[in-house]
């Protein structure tokens, strides 16, 4: 598939019944790779849809960039954009997006993206990052350290010149991942599947989230840690993730 960055892997999966003018488009986290997704294809592909699971800079499988180093999704999405592109010039009529972790970050940015108003129609976001910044504090706790380092370290990532300091080719703009912000403006229904336990993306935020924006925010949750949620209760997470997916699919 090309991208912005160059040409990416990606995985086209049709459903036993044939193509489908519905797709999925399947978005891995950081660190993790793209066949951790493949929970979401089967769900998709009972649900009768086309799924096109992608890679991205930086990710092991898509194109190197500059240093190598991860933007927390600020220039990934560019590359999934792609993948929804394609997904539309090849006759996709909706598309549900499944996020994991900062791919569920990239997820959310794309659904706010006015080039995909009626297009995007559904999410399903599996841990996901909500608020880099109470993440990067969680990561910090979870690693032992004060949360204050990650504080430190914002200015490092927002910060043009810093930001090159560290190896990126420019700041990461932070506050467009802030979920909770006032100013963020949220418009597809999203399913959240998430870990009480998770010490990466706490599950408090996902909560703050549906309490906003009840009438299109529903989170279940699991006793499981940072995308581990299909692992504690994988009947659950197949029923939740094919209920809200064929309520797309019918819709």
């Amino acid at each position: 598939m090309d991208t912005p960055a160059g040409p990416a892997p990606a995985w086209l999966i049709h459903p036993s019944r044939g193509p489908s003018d519905q797709w999925a488009i399947h978005i891995h986290g950081l660190g993790s790779p793209r066949a951790g997704t493949l929970r979401g294809v089967l769900v998709a592909a009972d649900a009768g849809l086309t799924s096109l699971v992608v890679s991205y800079r930086n990710d092991g499988e898509g194109p190197r960039v500059g240093s190598g180093r991860s933007t927390l999704g600020a220039t990934e999405t560019d590359d999934v954009r792609a993948a929804v592109r394609y997904a539309l010039a090849q006759g996709a009529r909706r598309v549900v997006l499944f996020g994991w972790s900062m791919g569920a970050a990239i997820a959310l940015q794309l659904a706010a993206d006015a080039e995909f108003d009626g297009a995007i129609d559904r999410l399903v976001l599996e841990s996901p990052v909500l608020d880099w910044v109470t993440t990067i504090g969680a990561n910090c706790r979870r690693a032992g350290l004060p949360s204050c380092v990650g504080l430190f370290a914002l200015p490092w990532l927002q910060r043009g010149v810093l930001a090159r300091v560290l190896g990126l080719r420019s700041e990461i703009p932070l506050a467009a991942f802030d979920w909770l912000k006032p100013a963020a403006e949220m418009h597809v229904p999203a399913l959240i599947l998430h870990g009480v336990e998770d010490t990466s993306a706490p599950v408090t935020v996902s909560r703050l989230l549906a309490q906003r924006l009840p009438d299109i925010v529903r989170v279940e949750t699991f006793d499981s840690d940072h995308t581990l949620t299909w692992n504690a209760d994988p009947a659950l997470w197949r029923a939740s993730a094919f209920a809200w997916v064929s309520s797309y699919a019918n819709g």
